[in-house]
């Protein structure tokens, strides 16, 4: 019978947890024990890193972060912040044991709700949203063959961006500041508030050059468009990108990602996450013209009181407002606020 606790965020807990994700067949990145370290000591959230064990070994692991939102409620989430999380164990069983450990953890603490960000659905029955979707591109060992499967106008589309005499260029730390530049005003304009540059530089300084890429398009030396990607086992994580709104236009967004891709091929990678998208939305059709396949997520729930599952809607009239209000704050009082709400918004 497997034994289940919560460890403690030590060097010891983090490698007894990584290299069981690192053996497990289902582990993924957003799983990794360093985003719980992040999410604790940056953000102030209590996290529970479940783990169930036998003989002294962990069969199963389960993320969790507890987050206090005047806008969502007092919720439990794997994984806020990221595309997904959710449970990676060695059998139905213990993914079972997992989960009404955390439901138990969700009755204790009170909170509104319980949600999980899997890839796939629930063996316990949970309440699900299919709200969100996940598009993935086969990568190939040669680049030329995912090119010569794209339409001839998607061809088109990205020569177009590389005549604008723009530069791509690659790194780690060292382009934090061109990538924060970027996605600071991109987020505003889109009406989210951002997190702080301490955010992401605590995020490189856990994570590798290995594990973490920036990517950025420049045009007359300056940074029009950026990327940060993630890197585990054969998978490549798209995890935010943005445009200044002036470049938008150019659609530098189709050089960044062939770039991305040439280069994840070039590492050996298979499968490339283009991020998370809503299903039909504006952003699934765009990936789709990658030759991306949907993989479909699930928003599993687990409401203490019994209560419907949260319907979350970003177009109802209290977030548009909120949205069109933000697009319009100048930027330096975005850069003040805005980290202190976006920690709330899982």
């Amino acid at each position: 019978m497997s034994d289940i606790q919560r460890l403690s965020s030590t060097s010891k807990s983090r490698e007894l947890w990584n290299q069981y994700l690192a053996d497990a067949p289902d582990g993924n990145f957003y799983q990794r024990f360093e985003w719980q370290e992040l999410n604790e000591s940056h953000f102030g959230h209590q996290v529970y890193s479940i783990a169930s064990s036998q003989a002294g070994r962990i069969n199963g692991v389960l993320p969790i972060v507890s987050i206090n939102s005047r806008l969502f409620g007092r919720i439990m989430c794997s994984m806020p912040f990221v595309n997904f999380g959710g449970v990676c164990a060695d059998s139905i069983e213990i993914e079972n044991d997992l989960v009404k450990y955390a439901m138990q953890l969700a009755n204790e603490s009170k909170v509104d709700y319980l949600e999980m960000r899997a890839s796939k659905s629930s063996p316990l029955g949970l309440e699900e949203s299919t709200k969100k979707v996940s598009l993935v591109i086969k990568l190939e060992d040669d680049h030329e063959k995912i090119w010569s499967g794209f339409k001839s106008k998607h061809r088109t589309n990205i020569r177009r961006v590389y005549k604008n005499d723009i530069e791509i260029r690659s790194g780690h730390a060292e382009l934090l500041d061109d990538f924060y530049h970027v996605m600071s005003h991109s987020w505003r304009d889109l009406g989210t508030p951002f997190y702080k540059k301490s955010y992401f530089q605590s995020l490189l300084q856990r994570f590798s050059p290995q594990d973490l890429k920036i990517f950025a398009v420049y045009m007359d030396g300056q940074p029009i468009s950026v990327a940060m990607n993630g890197y585990y086992k054969q998978t490549v994580e798209g995890m935010w990108m943005g445009t200044v709104k002036e470049y938008r236009r150019l659609q530098p967004t189709y050089a960044l990602y062939w770039e991305m891709i040439k280069d994840s091929c070039e590492g050996g990678y298979r499968n490339f996450h283009l991020g998370r998208s809503t299903a039909d939305s504006t952003g699934e059709a765009f990936k789709k013209k990658w030759n991306a396949q949907i993989k479909q997520l699930y928003w599993q729930y687990y409401m203490p009181d019994g209560s419907e599952m949260p319907q979350l809607n970003v177009d109802n009239a209290k977030f548009k407002l909120a949205i069109d209000v933000w697009k319009k704050l100048p930027l330096p009082i975005v850069g003040f606020i805005g980290p202190l709400i976006s920690k709330s918004i899982p």
